[in-house]
């Protein structure tokens, strides 16, 4: 009992997701003993969901191992291709195949939705106890996730909130590339190329005249379908913040400024052209910049920011580029990259 209790005290101890997953695939691991387990999460779209590992941990490995968190979606195994996991997704209970190892599926969720599915793999199938000690792991893993979930998520739209950017960016601008990895369905995935990082600052072109006119219950509801436009436009690892009031952020990564327009000009045409109930049409202005080296969170998101302010002092509905508004001279590049400032 004491050895449950201290990886129970271990998983808990946590506040990073990607932590998490690795210490819940440890945990399992050391208590059952099995030959491997594995937690595979869903991303995508309900037309085109994935497989992405989160975590992989043979019997005899001292660390678990996962698909990089940048992995190109389109190299990820296809939900359909493991039905057991989707029916354990459905159905909400454990699925076993039998076979050479026994797998057990059990399905992972959270308060929003369904998160993905555990594999434990065995010599044969697990007993009603170590089934009941899985379960009762997994409840307490739901349930710290619901916690995270408050503290880190914007109540309303259940984007990611703006005490949670400081650490994203500068986990983000810290990272390396990754070497290739042996993937969930065993193939080995491919180094892919250096890639840039992006943050993009949109705000809701006239959004007080919507909470004037119509009141702050419909206004909300229009935060609420702009959130799941931004979810439609941009990928499952593209991080979406509310910032509070109408001002959203993305942190994602592309090859070059031309990619990142195309994906912020891709939400702006997305809403532009939604009819939102009652209200109609709205529109959105979006700034963006290119993070650079020495940056810190105020300094690219100011930069973005300015971007986003000239936007909407032009115009509106427009998507603008911080470095080309100073190419062409509308901007002064007045950011003081890797400065030190005291106040």
């Amino acid at each position: 009992m004491s050895k449950v209790v201290d990886h129970l005290a271990e998983l808990t101890g946590f506040r990073d997701r990607d932590v998490l997953d690795t210490t819940l695939a440890g945990a399992l691991r050391d208590l059952l003993q099995p030959l491997r387990v594995a937690i595979h999460r869903c991303v995508g779209e309900d037309n085109d969901r994935r497989w992405l590992t989160r975590a992989r941990l043979e019997a005899t490995e001292a660390a678990a191992t996962a698909d990089p968190l940048w992995v190109e979606f389109d190299s990820l195994p296809a939900m359909d291709d493991f039905p057991a996991r989707v029916s354990a997704i459905e159905t909400h209970e454990m699925v076993t195949v039998v076979g050479v190892p026994h797998t057990a599926v059990f399905p992972l969720f959270t308060d929003r939705d369904v998160a993905g599915v555990v594999e434990i793999e065995t010599d044969g199938p697990l007993d009603a106890e170590q089934q009941r000690l899985v379960a009762s792991i997994l409840r307490i893993y739901r349930n710290f996730q619901s916690l995270l979930d408050y503290s880190e998520r914007d109540t309303l739209t259940g984007l990611l909130n703006r005490k949670t950017f400081d650490e994203a960016f500068y986990k983000l601008s810290s990272q390396t590339q990754e070497g290739a990895l042996i993937g969930g369905s065993g193939e080995r995935r491919a180094k892919s190329p250096p890639q840039s990082h992006y943050i993009g600052v949109l705000d809701i072109d006239h959004f007080k005249s919507v909470n004037d006119t119509y009141g702050h219950l419909i206004g909300d509801e229009v935060l609420l379908l702009l959130s799941r436009l931004m979810r439609s436009c941009f990928r499952y690892h593209d991080r979406l913040y509310r910032f509070g009031g109408e001002e959203f952020v993305v942190l994602m990564r592309c090859n070059t400024d031309t990619d990142a327009a195309r994906a912020f000009e891709r939400l702006r045409t997305s809403v532009a052209a939604y009819a939102f109930p009652q209200v109609g049409r709205i529109t959105v202005s979006v700034g963006f910049t290119e993070l650079k080296g020495g940056d810190t969170p105020s300094s690219a998101f100011e930069r973005a920011d300015k971007a986003v302010y000239w936007a909407k002092t032009h115009g509106r509905n427009q998507v603008c580029s911080h470095s080309e508004l100073v190419q062409r001279g509308e901007l002064e590049d007045d950011s003081k990259v890797g400065d030190v400032e005291l106040f």
